[in-house]
């Protein structure tokens, strides 16, 4: 390990995206002398803590499980007002700054202890010191393809004028497989390491980090974390992300979910699943994708790309040593089936390119029959009472039921109008040729 170079990394939440790819990718540069996260978990906190600033996350190769330790951590928590002071000082000596939360709507929860008023606080704080022309960028990791605009729209107007030209919000594709596993029996029988010796939480990761990034417009900049890859325009990547990676991780569960299945893995020894994820992927949204975006030149967006980024990525879905569990992949079933989301957003998009998405109208059948399956499950989602036509059995779903249902999930949407039909159609199919299968 090089020493550092005396830059100061600063990261906004510690979970695995934050604890396993930007915090661990700038400890391994080198170039950074101190980090300071912040985050609101105190057991979590303080495990670290005891453990004198070092933590370990263990990451899923394809043949083996490897261990990384990283150390000189200063973790604070937001909501106690001295250590929130400390991490604003850390913050104003920062040019390499990463938010990495569940959500979007998280940048102003919390009053002082939000991120924007932390964040805001510290770049303010610069005003009338060397740092004030400190050229400083902000990786936003929250799976929103318009996070860093939010975020900069937030904290923008809290911050001096000066300062702002210095500053610049960057958006994130990151298509890292990651998990945190509470159970001990799993931890022990996987052989992990937790975070800490004493503290029952462990991090389990895949080793991908080929993280695209928006084109840093600052001058003369020079960031810490190399290994990113700067790209002029993200959406394209994006789509592909969503419309590709997410799309066909959620085929895949859908349908394992209905086989019975529990992990990944399993699923990835499966013959027919693996040839409608292929087929999904290569005809139907790889085909929109490159039809869409082939003009910009860009490899990925090539017959040849598209398919050697669907072999990589569904080798690396189905990686045992990732113990990626289905229900974990399928949660969250009315986001995921959401007109914009994975499953119905590709199929539109295939749709406006004049591909027909019936392997994808397969994939968002699986997801309607694990729905109804998963209504009332203990510990479950609990939807029974979400939708009013949410079916208590398979058994009950006739073609109306299933449009009721999708056009409640919907909502008011123009897709919804435009498309709407089709796509029901195509999930009445995919359903019709599921039960054909039992």
């Amino acid at each position: 390990m090089k020493s550092g170079a005396g830059k100061i990394y600063t990261g906004f939440g510690f979970g695995p995206i934050q604890s396993a790819l930007f915090l661990y990718e700038a400890y391994r540069t080198g170039n950074f002398s101190r980090f300071a996260v912040v985050d609101i978990d105190p057991r979590l906190i303080d495990a670290v803590r005891r453990n004198g600033g070092r933590y370990t996350v263990n990451i899923a190769r394809r043949r083996r499980i490897d261990r990384a330790t990283v150390e000189g951590v200063e973790l604070f928590n937001a909501t106690v007002a001295q250590e929130a002071e400390s991490f604003v000082e850390a913050v104003a000596a920062s040019g390499e700054l990463c938010t990495a939360l569940p959500s979007v709507d998280i940048y102003s929860a919390g009053g002082q202890a939000s991120v924007v008023n932390l964040l805001a606080r510290g770049l303010a704080a610069r005003s009338g010191t060397p740092e004030e022309s400190l050229p400083t960028i902000i990786y936003t990791a929250e799976n929103n393809n318009r996070a860093a605009e939010i975020l900069g729209e937030q904290v923008r107007p809290l911050i001096p004028e000066a300062i702002q030209g210095n500053v610049q919000f960057l958006n994130t594709v990151i298509g890292k497989m990651s998990g945190v596993i509470n159970d001990r029996a799993t931890i022990d029988r996987l052989g992990l390491a937790s975070i800490t010796p004493d503290f029952t939480r462990a991090i389990l990761v895949e080793e991908f980090n080929r993280i695209l990034i928006s084109k840093i417009r600052l001058p003369g900049y020079r960031r810490g974390i190399e290994v990113f890859i700067e790209k002029e325009d993200l959406l394209p990547f994006e789509e592909a992300k969503l419309y590709g990676h997410n799309a066909i991780h959620a085929l895949i569960a859908y349908l394992a979910d209905l086989k019975g299945y529990t992990v990944m893995s399993q699923a990835g020894s499966d013959p027919w699943i693996m040839e409608t994820a292929r087929r999904a992927f290569v005809e139907e949204s790889g085909a929109a994708l490159i039809r869409k975006y082939a003009s910009i030149g860009d490899f990925l967006f090539s017959e040849r790309g598209y398919e050697e980024y669907t072999d990589d990525l569904l080798e690396r879905m189905t990686n045992p040593n990732l113990n990626d569990l289905v229900q974990r992949v399928g949660r969250d079933h009315p986001r995921k089936l959401g007109i914009e989301d994975r499953l119905y957003g590709t199929m539109v998009v295939a749709l406006q390119q004049g591909v027909e998405p019936r392997n994808l109208g397969v994939g968002a059948a699986a997801g309607v029959l694990s729905m109804i399956r998963r209504r009332d499950s203990p510990g479950g989602e609990k939807l029974g009472g979400q939708f009013v036509h949410l079916p208590i059995s398979a058994d009950e779903l006739d073609r109306d039921f299933l449009a009721r249902l999708l056009l409640e999930i919907w909502g008011d949407h123009p897709w919804a109008r435009k498309y709407g039909e089709r796509l029901i159609e195509l999930t009445w199919r995919g359903v019709d040729q599921l039960r054909r299968l039992d």
